[in-house]
């Protein structure tokens, strides 16, 4: 059995021996500029660590896990677009480096790249069902972008509309990489059910934490502009947990900073400070803990021995007590 940074390892190897072509450069520069700006690639370990609870052979997961990964580069430079982000991982955007036309097309030729991987798959029934699984993933990550974009011109979004949201934008990624891993090791299906929920479970407490990061984080170690969240206007936990136990003022007041440009000077100061006026600190890290006991009672149930499941956990658990 491989450990964490054993499967890195893996990976690193995989992408080095599946390179983009070299031409046309405009369109596969931004891609490689993209991949090397580092982060963890959590949701391919995911694939890797999913194959690994039931088999040695991991290598028939290398596919799919290169093809998660690049997916989901093609979902940031695209959200980066959307989101007019200036920086991802402590550096510049691609559609700011380059040209959001370059971003666009670039981050589409990723998605196709995934099919591609996805399709070398050695077994055709495996593959098929990983295309399955991967289609219904992110069909649902498109969605919760969707929802995430509409929420911004909405005043009336509940704290529950958002949690689906960010379950469909985020977890359902990570819960669809651990089921595909664990489809490539042909584990029983209800093993892959409950791999699915704990990774989306999961998920959702891994975006908590990002919408507190944020906010409270630092530049320096998160990689992004802090209060990015607050200056898009977006409804995030920290927003809508504030509007559920504010007084009526402070509910109008925080709607108002939530409507005026990102430019508006003191902007995410203010917002801040009404969060702070009612514990949102606190209120994210119970949360949180909420969905990650959850999460491991998924987890509890599969059939997978115990001392295999050890780095998921530990996974999971670097996950959820991240700083950047």
């Amino acid at each position: 059995m491989l450990s964490l940074n054993e499967l890195q390892t893996l990976l690193t190897r995989y992408a080095e021996t599946h390179p983009f072509p070299a031409q046309p450069a405009t369109l596969y520069e931004p891609c490689n500029y993209m991949l090397s700006l580092g982060g963890k690639r959590l949701r391919p370990l995911m694939v890797l660590v999913g194959c690994q609870l039931y088999t040695d052979a991991i290598e028939a997961a290398l596919p799919a896990a290169w093809a998660v990964e690049l997916f989901h580069n093609f979902t940031l430079i695209h959200d980066d677009i959307m989101d007019a982000a200036s920086l991802r991982r402590g550096q510049p955007t691609v559609h700011t480096r380059w040209n959001a036309n370059t971003g666009i097309l670039s981050g589409d030729v990723m998605l196709i790249y995934a099919y591609k991987h996805l399709l070398h798959t050695a077994n055709a029934e495996a593959a098929a069902d990983l295309v399955r699984i991967f289609n219904r993933i992110a069909i649902e990550v498109c969605e919760g972008q969707q929802h995430d974009l509409d929420f911004e011109q909405r005043d009336d979004v509940s704290l529950e509309e958002y949690l689906r949201m960010i379950e469909q934008k985020t977890a359902v990624l990570l819960g669809g990489a651990l089921e595909m891993g664990a489809r490539c090791a042909e584990a029983p299906a209800t093993d892959r059910e409950h791999l699915y929920r704990f990774g989306c479970l999961a998920g959702t407490a891994f975006q908590i934490q990002d919408d507190w990061l944020d906010t409270y984080g630092q530049t320096a170690r998160v990689g992004k502009q802090i209060g990015g969240d607050i200056l898009q206007n977006k409804k995030t936990f920290l927003v809508l947990k504030t509007l559920e136990r504010a007084t009526e003022a402070d509910q109008h007041t925080l709607r108002q900073w939530l409507r005026t440009p990102a430019d508006t000077p003191g902007k995410v100061e203010a917002v801040r400070a009404i969060f702070d006026r009612y514990d949102m600190v606190n209120y994210a890290a119970q949360a949180k803990a909420k969905l990650r006991s959850a999460a491991f009672e998924q987890l509890n149930r599969i059939s997978a021995p115990l001392h295999r499941q050890e780095p998921l956990r530990q996974l999971v658990e670097q996950l959820l007590e991240r700083d950047q």
